[in-house]
């Protein structure tokens, strides 16, 4: 069984990768569990820095949209918990956290990249909140980190439309920190 995703540590910085782009890096149940656990492992094991990225040209895709389907009123609240632990736990680690977005970073990826401390985001990288088109709105606290970081304005238009912007448009709006060719590298000179 695949974690969902890669660790690799060099000068203790740690590195998450994810490692499905077939399907475009799902965040899964699997997937969410398996990174708790990966954090809940750390300690204080020197770790200075974690960053995320994903592989070719998809950060994360979000939320497994076959689960969502199966979600029913007695388990939405336990799902949209899942996603919210999490995030809330990246949010606080000790650790700088870097989200180094090569590609499409759209629904609860997004969430995961607004609870790092910092985004970089290759050229090429689009951002998106797509649930209005499905009926739904992202459960795992990016209704309150993205009007924090973007302002109400420019958080409603991602919320209300469902539309993905382009990495341009990210820095102009100060979702994301920087644009670079090369994310995952720059990110981690950046530590």
């Amino acid at each position: 069984m695949t974690l969902g995703f890669t660790i690799a540590i060099r000068d203790a910085v740690l590195t998450i990768q994810f490692d499905r782009p077939g399907i475009r890096n799902p965040l899964s149940i699997s997937v969410l569990e398996n990174l708790r656990a990966s954090l809940d492992d750390l300690g204080s094991n020197g770790i200075k820095a974690i960053i995320f990225t994903g592989m070719d040209d998809v950060f994360a895709s979000g939320a497994d949209l076959r689960e969502i389907a199966s979600v029913t009123p007695e388990t939405a609240t336990e799902f949209a918990l899942r996603g919210q632990t999490l995030m809330t736990k990246i949010s606080t680690l000790p650790q700088k956290t870097i989200a180094a977005i090569n590609g499409f970073c759209f629904g609860g990826a997004l969430d995961l990249a607004l609870a790092c401390d910092r985004r970089i985001a290759s050229p090429n990288a689009t951002f998106a909140h797509p649930g209005a088109g499905l009926g739904i709105i992202t459960g795992w606290g990016g209704t309150q980190r993205l009007p924090r970081l973007v302002g109400r304005g420019n958080a409603l238009e991602l919320f209300f439309t469902a539309e993905a912007i382009d990495a341009d448009r990210a820095v102009e709006i100060g979702l994301v920190d920087e644009i670079a060719d090369d994310p995952l590298a720059f990110a981690i000179a950046a530590t």
